[in-house]
């Protein structure tokens, strides 16, 4: 078998009649092209093809992106500063829903076309919105392996893979509500109205203490939220967002549960929690999640989920003509872009934009020359 030498690399010929090419890195150790070649041609425009490369910098050490993804994943997590929730919410993500498919594959060899095909079928056991944080945290992961030169581009190229279609959730009507807050157990009664008239998410409901809640001024201040990680434990945090921390007035009709509730379920003292649980601790999300059920149940209300009451507040507060700004005080929106979903068109305030249009014409006809055209000040040909 003939060696021949190059001024880069060199190439032989195999005794199968393929051709190997085998070039020197940049690490000086000597490495062989990961396939051969049908032609001498092909191994040589290989060779020249990985000169430039070396020659611009771009060259990868081949055996770097060798380490399994789910080594190097749980690396990636370890070594962020991450909140509490959101390192539990990665790990829970990586373990049952990245693992399996690419654990033990090796950085490199994730490729476009497994991440597509790891996408579909997970699509089919899973919910949309699970798969989209998923996909999310595997580019992410896969970012940063392409920034420490494992591989040369990144594999997660599906457009929209991140963000889940979701359908419009519904919203429940006042007479609904207050029927919910009726069927529920009596200690949940205000968690209801606060949740649907105040917006509060249920975390925030649960992280109330007494000296957030001003009976004289009607108002709730929200500063804290409780969480539940996966492991059960729960812990007090930060709102959602920054914005999140906020003072929201309560609507009269409400205030007097609010009294109520407060002299008679809320626990003793300045740092007091507002709502307990029958047993008298912290309530629970899978244990309060079966009281609602239950609610819903007995309302014959189906199909509303607890956080669906903050749209229903959302809802109500935009068409008193709140502005974007207020909206985004009132229940805690980091960006304008949450409080715009609730400002949307509805033929209520359709019918309310044409009256008050009307009367602008009628009055317009009324000071102009009675004509509709020139004398309105709009085209008229």
């Amino acid at each position: 078998m003939a060696t021949r030498k190059r001024a880069f690399g060199r190439v032989r010929k195999l005794t199968s009649g393929r051709w190997q090419a085998r070039y020197k890195g940049p690490d000086g150790i000597d490495r062989p092209a990961p396939k051969t070649f049908r032609t001498k041609k092909e191994a040589t425009d290989w060779l020249a093809d990985k000169q430039a490369e070396i020659g611009s910098g771009a060259w990868i050490d081949p055996d770097a992106g060798k380490i399994p993804f789910g080594v190097y994943a749980a690396a990636w997590i370890k070594q962020r500063r991450l909140a509490e929730t959101t390192r539990d919410l990665y790990e829970m993500l990586l373990r049952l829903h990245l693992m399996p498919g690419f654990g033990t594959v090796a950085v490199a060899d994730i490729t476009p076309a497994s991440v597509r095909l790891w996408r579909a079928a997970h699509l089919e056991v899973a919910g949309a919105p699970t798969v989209a944080k998923s996909y999310a945290l595997l580019r992410a992961i896969m970012n940063t392996a392409l920034e420490d030169l494992l591989i040369v581009r990144n594999p997660c190229r599906i457009k929209g893979g991140s963000v889940a279609d979701t359908p419009e959730r519904p919203i429940a009507t006042v007479a609904e509500v207050f029927v919910l807050a009726e069927k529920i157990q009596p200690r949940y009664r205000l968690m209801v109205l606060l949740a649907a008239f105040l917006g509060l998410r249920l975390g925030e409901l649960i992280g109330l203490h007494r000296q957030d809640v001003d009976l004289d001024s009607g108002t709730v201040r929200v500063r804290s939220a409780v969480a539940e990680l996966s492991s059960g434990k729960q812990i007090t945090k930060l709102p959602k967002s920054r914005a999140g921390i906020r003072t929201v007035a309560v609507p009269d009709a409400i205030v007097p549960a609010l009294r109520d509730h407060m002299a008679t379920f809320a626990e003793a003292g300045r740092d007091g929690r507002v709502f307990l649980g029958a047993k008298g601790g912290t309530p629970r999300q899978n244990q309060f999640n079966r009281v609602w059920r239950r609610a819903c149940r007995d309302a014959g209300i189906k199909g509303l989920h607890f956080h669906d009451l903050r749209h229903t507040g959302n809802n109500m507060a935009a068409a008193t003509g709140a502005s974007t700004r207020e909206l985004m005080s009132r229940f805690g929106h980091s960006t304008g872009r949450a409080a715009l979903i609730y400002q949307h068109s509805t033929e209520e305030r359709q019918r309310v934009i044409a009256d008050g249009l009307n009367a602008q014409i009628v009055n317009g006809l009324k000071r102009g020359s009675g004509r509709i055209g020139h004398g309105m000040g709009t085209a008229g040909e």
